[in-house]
């Protein structure tokens, strides 16, 4: 088969496309013909050998996956050949064959196609299960999403809207906010041009946020913090503007949280709480409230030209790479 490979660690630039042996499923996976596998910030950090887990070399890099099941391992009894499929992977999704665990494959509904299978595990996934089970959302609260026209951050103004919230959307351009109005924020705040906290405040009549979903971390943490109002809940998902520092006192008085939400860790120790939440979001695709934005479709060959876009922040949406696609 062909696959990204990665030989060393370093910049995404050294990837190359490769005939490389097929993978095959051990006791509990099932082996996937790849369909589609879109492209996370997290691939590069991988690649970079900065990520919580690293990979024996060499690997292709490539968090989720979408296609048909090729092959069965010993103990597998929820799916058989033939079956369409998306899952969570530990590595591997950029090739035109991957080997995925039974418990985090998932059946593809016959209406969703497979690009769009191949762009929901790692975003709806994440979003869903930071939103539901950290963040407690209420329908009526206010949800302030950075990053909003990300291919994380458009998921959670989806969820954010499903879930009854009115949805604040933050980014740092006009044509990003308006991605988000496309996808159901209620209100926007441009970060690059106005101060995050006041205008939320502002647009909050001075109670400030209930929930903040901040994908973003860095600089903007801090101002979204001070968005919050009393007895908000901060979501860190991820850390593309830098890892924070927060002053504990800032949570005591307003009775505020700070929580972390990482779908790699959660996945193996709430499965059950994740099946609901996969559950919970086909319903809400089947009734048309989610609508995955993808911007990009390329071939394997060009895999590392989307993932570029993301490290170099100038890509909104979800890439998605089709390995069958030359």
């Amino acid at each position: 088969m062909r696959a990204l490979i990665c030989r060393e660690w370093g910049d995404i630039g050294r990837l190359k496309v490769e005939d490389v042996a097929a993978p095959k499923p051990g006791a509990g996976q099932v082996l996937i013909d790849v369909k589609a596998t879109a492209v996370n910030y997290a691939d590069a950090i991988m690649v970079a050998g900065r990520y919580q887990t690293k990979p024996p070399l060499p690997f292709s890099p490539g968090l989720e996956t979408a296609g048909v099941v090729v092959a069965c391992g010993d103990g597998v009894t929820r799916f058989a050949p033939g079956d369409r499929v998306m899952a969570i992977l530990a590595y591997g999704g950029l090739a035109e064959m991957a080997v995925a665990d039974e418990a985090e494959t998932f059946t593809v509904p016959d209406r969703m196609p497979f690009d769009e299978a191949g762009a929901f595990p790692i975003a709806y996934f994440s979003s869903h299960v930071a939103i539901r089970w950290q963040g407690r959302l209420e329908p009526g609260e206010t949800l302030l999403v950075l990053g909003a026209a990300g291919g994380v951050g458009l998921t959670a103004v989806e969820i954010g809207k499903a879930m009854g919230a009115r949805v604040i959307a933050g980014a740092s351009s006009a044509e990003k906010l308006t991605v988000a109005r496309e996808r159901g924020a209620d209100e926007t705040v441009n970060y690059a041009t106005e101060n995050l906290t006041e205008r939320v405040l502002a647009l909050t009549g001075g109670k400030g946020a209930d929930v903040c979903f901040d994908p973003v971390g860095g600089e903007l943490f801090d101002a979204a913090l001070s968005a919050l109002g009393w007895g908000g809940r901060i979501l860190l998902v991820g850390f593309v503007g830098g890892v924070q520092q927060i002053a504990a006192n800032r949570l005591l008085v307003k009775h505020r949280a700070a929580l972390g939400s990482s779908l790699r860790y959660f996945r193996w120790h709430a499965p059950d709480k994740l099946q609901r939440s996969v559950d919970e979001l086909l319903r809400w695709y089947a009734e048309g409230k989610l609508r995955p934005l993808i911007t990009q479709r390329v071939p394997l060959e060009r895999a590392i030209e989307a993932i570029r876009l993301l490290t170099d922040r100038k890509g909104h949406g979800k890439l998605v790479v089709l390995p069958e696609e030359r």
